[in-house]
């Protein structure tokens, strides 16, 4: 008898449970409200908006902005990618999503930045801005500071992270724009946000994103965000053909609607984006330095902001090498390759008049003996490689192989126009022709991993063939 009493009050108790799985859930992930915004990265023109400046939880849409100030700080010499960073209690404490650091641990600064753009790991976001700035609270000051700077007028960050506080708020407005940032302010890390797995350093990662990443023809990027208060939130860019849209979404009811959603902003954007367009990269703001700078007027009635005194003693980026005789020719990006070539022809005669006006006319040789054998020797091209333009990379000692060709005059115009169409990653890098007992290699050379892995990745989606090239 027992039993069967028991029964009525299991079934109301399952009863209950199924009415708040379908009933009070779902309430509960439509309460954030809905924000979206699309623009034509190219052009920054603004193709759809909706609520698109209401003040929103951005929940991990933060940690866009935590990886904006970490980059700006690398580029800067703040800090280095192999820099090790222990990990304090505060940041081994923060909630999931994590990498699951331990207090005390020491781990290097390029593992926290890959778990924190594929994982949206909450202890690595923290652990890099005690890393950057001391503190967390320091580091959120900078925040709001380099989001002034990049015209964020509606954003307010309160944390590395994106877990909701009260008062950490932005909008998609400038969600989007910052999205354009990172993807132009910083090409050489942009394609993190497109790995799908990552080496975290303590353990492979895989990315937040990846459903959309592997689904959506073309995209490359860029952050998700979940919290309650916040709900589904997306940051994704796209690329097809000469056309890039970036679309933003707040607000979404889970996270299989909210990737729908964002595939259809993104089907409207390269619907209404127009095929060709002039390119205008966003200005990249100034640079403020470890604890920010200050802004005195200018004489044109402008303000002109500066780092902190600190910061400007010494020059951040290096000095251009002086070229000497025995160094390879350089030129610019644009110029001839066969000017260069002429003017290490002068170079080579030039050196063989000094070496003539050395030797005493009067002096004559000694006669060779009759019986001496003479040994043909085959001489090399005095220009193996032409190298067109001088690296100032401080230890960037990969690069990427596009082919082998039949002759150098091939190679070089290889190189030539793949440079030309592909500057914004092969900018600054050597362009070098090395040849093969079967051909000649058209390499560039002098390039970080990440921008070597970065440029071949989007020479093969131009049907380029390209591999890396690692140091030695």
């Amino acid at each position: 008898m027992k039993a069967r009493g028991r029964q009525p009050i299991r079934w109301g108790l399952v009863a209950l449970a199924t009415i708040w799985m379908l009933i009070i859930v779902p309430l509960s992930a439509v309460a954030a409200p809905y924000a979206a915004m699309v623009i034509d990265a190219r052009s920054g023109e603004v193709l759809h908006s909706r609520n698109a400046d209401s003040r929103l939880h951005p929940a991990s849409l933060t940690k866009m902005m935590t990886l904006y100030v970490v980059f700006e700080a690398i580029e800067n010499g703040e800090i280095g990618l192999d820099t090790k960073v222990t990990i304090s209690k505060h940041a081994a404490s923060e909630p999931p999503s994590k990498l699951g650091l331990r207090p005390g641990q020491k781990i290097a600064l390029r593992y926290l930045i890959r778990a924190a753009a594929v994982k949206s790991a909450n202890d690595a976001a923290t652990a890099l801005g005690e890393a950057i700035e001391g503190s967390e609270a320091k580091f959120a000051r900078r925040m709001n500071r380099t989001a002034k700077a990049l015209g964020m007028t509606r954003s307010t960050f309160k944390n590395a992270h994106g877990l909701t506080e009260s008062g950490h708020l932005s909008t998609a407005r400038d969600m989007t724009n910052l999205g354009r940032h990172l993807f132009y302010d910083y090409p050489e890390y942009y394609n993190l946000f497109s790995r799908i797995t990552a080496d975290a350093g303590v353990r492979k990662v895989s990315h937040t994103n990846r459903k959309l990443l592997q689904s959506y023809r073309g995209a490359d990027g860029i952050k998700t965000g979940y919290t309650r208060a916040a709900g589904f939130n997306l940051v994704a860019s796209a690329e097809r053909g000469k056309e890039r849209v970036i679309a933003t979404v707040f607000g979404g009811r889970s996270t299989a609607s909210r990737n729908a959603k964002v595939a259809e902003l993104l089907d409207l954007g390269f619907r209404r984006a127009p095929t060709r367009v002039a390119l205008h990269r966003p200005s990249k703001p100034p640079y403020m330095g470890k604890g920010g700078g200050q802004a005195i007027p200018a004489a044109a009635g402008k303000t002109v902001r500066f780092a902190s005194a600190a910061a400007v003693k010494k020059s951040l980026r290096p000095q251009q090498r002086p070229i000497t005789e025995t160094q390879p020719i350089v030129v610019a990006i644009k110029d001839d390759i066969e000017k260069a070539i002429m003017a290490a022809q002068q170079t080579s005669a030039q050196k063989t008049e000094k070496v003539a006006q050395v030797v005493p006319a009067k002096v004559s040789p000694t006669a060779r003996p009759k019986d001496l054998v003479l040994a043909k020797a085959e001489v090399e091209d005095p220009i193996q490689e032409v190298v067109t333009r001088v690296s100032t990379s401080g230890g960037r000692h990969w690069g990427i192989n596009i082919g082998r060709y039949p002759s150098q005059y091939k190679a070089r115009k290889v190189l030539l126009q793949t440079a030309l169409s592909e500057m914004s990653t092969l900018d600054g890098s050597l362009r070098k022709v090395v040849k093969r007992s079967n051909g000649f290699d058209a390499n560039f050379m002098g390039m970080s991993r990440e921008t070597a892995d970065l440029a071949c990745r989007r020479l093969q989606a131009k049907q380029v063939t390209c591999f890396m090239i690692g140091p030695g």
